[in-house]
């Protein structure tokens, strides 16, 4: 049996660009690069994490004995087959030889590319791993389920799209993971959305979510008929129909809606021009759509595997709403999203099957884990760190915070680990209390400049959610929807969607000890173990991951003040 100490997985050369580190079978961390950067969505070979994973490990580049990519651009290739069955179709004829060029061109950029990452780690086994292995086998081990279904739903993999299989913990601490079904390009749910996000005017691959929240303010019945002819299902999941949605190419210059769509839809949106009724109509019918399509995808995975548990990766997996949906249908016995359902988590899935490949074991450190990125507990603050800056250092910083949000302010914190994934966690947070009236509209207009429809997520202790939320599991990763209570809707309002739900994060001591603290101390003071959760960070700006970006984010915006790793950081 091969032994292999040192794998090093990477999210690379596409976009949301991240490394995770394995030695000895046990995870090290993982860090996305766009948080060390601050370049959003970076698709760079991610220099600073990796060198953040070697230092910490204490190792060089040429110790790592495997390099996990999470792709195998060989598989590019499958896309060419149905070229001629496209060309004869007149709906896809015009687009069948540009899709066969550009999947082939992937294909061959794919050797070069491996061929640089032999040359950073030249002694590395270059280990190319399906991407919806990689998305599937990461949701799989960290639920820290013994044995569940895996539902991966993405735009594109190599040519899939949507992959149906399970997970099964086995006695001697290995792991088998299987794909039974695949749904293939051009039929993508994640292509779909992403092609009415563009159009909307939001960015596609960045502001899905933006639209998904749109939604709530939209009436679906004006565009339903359309969505559903678009977004046809079918008894093993669903297509794409090209009259409204063409063929995929791999380059920028193809649209992804037709003429057709936008005649019966609306032009498409300037990003700096009004958002109008027509637009959250048409977001409303997309994300009802979804939801349906989810909902019908996770009966098929049950209906497949057998099995009472699911786990959702992907990086559609990111639709809290339509994740929420699938909870409500009562299909499975408990739903889990990974911390990084989208791209940059294939980082960690790429590593962990390269490992479980090599050793037949299951790296540990993944389970039930979020805080994997770099730390700056040793950080010390003179007392006016930048000009216009006061900083001094709490006894009693939990509480001292609380104070401070029960009193109306508005606090960045940043403290411990770096969390996982798009959502912030609890440790690079904005944090507001909920009690007050006008927090939504002062957070959306000075703090994160950005649209005034957008919600803000609340996070609870997990021993108080049941008196908050409807969610019957808990949802460490503020991953799903949850309808809420009538004690939610009279005095906490601020949290709750125009659609009557709140994306809840649940919070034990054992997960998160600081942040319980707060919500603690805070319920202490006002009776509501709830507070306000949003990303530190502005909009068009990655989560601060840096105490120098930290710093950027309390000075540029309409914060009050900054928890920094213990340090009360305030304008003068």
């Amino acid at each position: 049996m091969t032994t292999t100490n040192i794998v090093l997985g990477l999210c690379a050369f596409t976009h949301d660009s991240a490394a995770a580190l394995l030695a000895n079978g046990d995870m090290v961390g993982f860090a996305e690069e766009e948080r060390l950067t601050g370049d959003k969505h970076t698709a760079a070979y991610p220099q600073q994490s990796v060198a953040w994973l070697l230092d910490t490990a204490g190792i060089t580049p040429a110790s790592v004995d495997v390099l996990a990519y999470n792709f195998d651009g060989r598989r590019y290739l499958d896309a060419l087959p149905a070229t001629e069955l496209f060309a004869r179709m007149p709906e896809t004829r015009d687009r069948a030889q540009p899709r066969a060029d550009s999947f082939r061109k992937v294909h061959d950029r794919f050797t070069t590319r491996m061929a640089e990452l032999q040359s950073r780690f030249p002694n590395a086994r270059i280990a190319p791993v399906l991407h919806h292995r990689a998305h599937g086998l990461y949701a799989f081990a960290s639920s820290g389920y013994d044995a569940a279904a895996v539902l991966v739903v993405d735009s594109l993999g190599e040519v899939q799209s949507t992959t149906i299989g399970s997970g099964l913990r086995l006695s001697d601490a290995s792991c088998r993971t299987v794909i039974t079904e695949d749904i293939t390009d051009p039929a993508s749910l994640g292509y779909a959305y992403g092609a009415v996000t563009e159009h909307l005017g939001w960015r596609r691959g960045d502001e899905e979510g933006t639209v998904m929240a749109l939604a709530a303010l939209g009436d679906p019945c004006r565009f339903r008929s359309l969505m559903r002819e678009a977004i046809v299902l079918t008894e093993r999941g669903f297509v794409l129909n090209p009259p409204w949605f063409p063929l995929r190419v791999l380059a920028r210059n193809h649209p992804r809606v037709s003429a057709a769509f936008i005649a019966a839809t609306c032009p498409s949106r300037d990003p700096a021009a009004p958002v109008e009724p027509v637009h959250a109509d048409l977001a409303a019918a997309l994300q009802e759509r979804t939801e349906e399509v989810m909902v019908h995808l996770a009966r098929r995975t049950r209906a497949v595997t057998g099995m009472r548990l699911l786990c959702v990766g992907g990086g559609v997996a990111a639709n809290c709403v339509a994740v929420g949906k699938i909870v409500e249908a009562g299909i499975f016995d408990e739903v889990h999203v990974p911390p990084a359902p989208g791209d940059s988590g294939t980082a960690i899935g790429a590593a962990l099957a390269a490992s479980l490949d090599a050793t037949r074991r299951l790296p540990t450190g993944v389970a039930d884990r979020c805080y994997l990125g770099p730390a700056y507990t040793g950080l010390t603050l003179p007392d006016h760190p930048r000009p216009g800056l006061s900083a001094h250092r709490p006894s009693v910083p939990a509480k001292h915070l609380a104070i401070k949000l029960a009193e109306g302010y508005t606090v960045g914190l940043f403290h411990g680990r770096m969390e996982a994934g798009p959502r912030a966690l609890g440790n690079r947070s904005i944090l507001a209390s909920p009690l007050l009236s006008d927090v939504v509209d002062r957070l959306n207009a000075t703090v994160k400049f950005r649209e005034p429809f957008r919600p803000f997520a609340p996070v609870v202790l997990a021993s108080a959610a049941s008196d908050y939320f409807t969610l019957p599991q808990l949802a460490p990763y503020m991953s799903i929807a949850s309808g809420v209570t009538a004690l939610t809707r009279d005095e906490l309002s601020t949290i709750v969607h125009v659609n009557d739900t709140a994306r809840v994060q649940t919070v034990t001591p054992d997960r998160n000890p600081f942040l319980a603290e707060v919500l603690a101390e805070f319920a202490a003071i006002t009776g509501h173990p709830v507070l306000i959760n949003t990303s530190l960070n502005v909009k068009g700006k990655p989560i601060c991951g840096t105490p120098d970006m930290a710093l950027n984010c309390l000075t540029e915006s309409g914060l009050d003040a900054l928890m920094l790793e213990g340090w009360w950081v305030t304008k003068c």
